[in-house]
């Protein structure tokens, strides 16, 4: 791993990924405790001078610094670490949404060659029935026509037969004949005319009808087809947006925990470090109670030994015997402190 983070007593990996893998190996950690420890451990100073003391102060305040800039740098990558889900999902969104638009657009030849392919067998099928009413309507005409050309076949046969019979009818009967004669083919053209033009009228009619039953129904599918789309569409819509509240859900539920386990630990924390400030404080304290009592013991000794010099006894006798006095050594002998 390359180091770059320089603390006081430590260095931290520069690099996201080396970092990170720092924080989540145990054996990185208590080794990185462990050097921070024994550099600490290592500083040695005389308690009964300002300097001496100064020393000891001085790496407690750098352990402190040190502990400040690893916890920063873990809290930072955390925060780093959080952001990933959420990049990771707006990247997923967006290539759904470009997708499913490349999809459609690749699509749209196809699908307008199916809308093409979808009229234009309507307007065969349409044709078609036009061309199929014709043909039966001349068909019918041609029927008709034959069967009037028999009718009169026969009528002429007929009149024949009855003229032999009434060779001497008169010419009178004869005109009156004729023209009866004359108004039944009129009147049977007429009737077959008008039984060929209603039947012609009704299979028009028919044709027209089913015409736009086909045409009612093409729209009908159409529509089908377009609502059917709109659905799929309004369903794709709802599924993403149900997708979307539940992914929210999810990362505000992750922070929620994330924020949780965030308070427990600064908790956890702020409540050890208030008790180690208060045994700094005790142990300082006991430090500074044990200093003035050497203090007070030792200026009680001088007054003793200024004392005894005082009374003629040389110097080196005068500090041998506040010695001796003071470790108990004389018996009756004692320095009240």
């Amino acid at each position: 791993m390359s180091e770059s983070k320089e603390l006081v007593l430590v260095s931290l990996p520069s690099a996201p990924a080396d970092l990170e893998a720092a924080f989540i190996s145990d054996q990185y950690i208590s080794d990185l405790i462990a050097g921070i420890r024994e550099k600490a451990s290592s500083v040695v100073g005389d308690v009964n001078t300002v300097k001496g003391r100064g020393v000891y102060i001085s790496m407690a305040s750098n352990v402190r610094k040190t502990k400040t800039a690893i916890d920063d740098a873990g809290k930072a990558l955390v925060a780093d670490m959080k952001k990933r889900p959420a990049m990771v999902d707006a990247s997923r969104k967006k290539v759904r949404e470009a997708l499913d638009e490349l999809a459609i657009e690749i699509r749209k030849p196809a699908t307008e060659w199916e809308a093409d392919q979808a009229r234009i067998a309507a307007e065969k099928a349409a044709e078609e029935e036009r061309l199929r009413i014709e043909a039966e309507e001349k068909a019918a005409l041609e029927a008709l026509k034959k069967e009037i050309e028999v009718k009169h076949e026969n009528a002429l046969l007929m009149n024949e037969k009855f003229d032999r019979d009434v060779a001497d009818a008169k010419a009178e009967a004869e005109r009156q004949r004729i023209a009866h004669e004359a108004e039944l083919k009129r009147q049977a053209e007429e009737n077959a005319k008008r039984d060929l033009e209603q039947r012609i009228q009704r299979e028009r009619e028919e044709g027209i009808r089913r015409e736009t039953e086909l045409r009612l129904k093409a729209e009908a599918a159409e529509r089908q087809r377009i609502e059917d789309a709109a659905q799929t569409e309004r369903n794709r819509i709802e599924a993403a947006q149900k997708a979307e509240r539940e992914k929210q859900q999810a990362i505000e539920e992750t922070q929620r925990k994330a924020q949780q386990d965030a308070d427990r630990i600064r908790l956890e924390t702020e409540a050890k470090e208030s008790r180690r400030l208060a045994e700094e404080k005790r142990v300082a304290d006991e430090a500074a109670k044990r200093a003035a009592d050497v203090e007070h013991q030792r200026g009680i000794n001088r007054a003793v030994f200024d004392g005894l010099v005082s009374a003629g006894i040389p110097d080196e006798w005068a500090l041998a015997c506040v010695k001796a006095i003071a470790l108990g050594k004389v018996p009756n002998a004692v320095i009240n402190y």
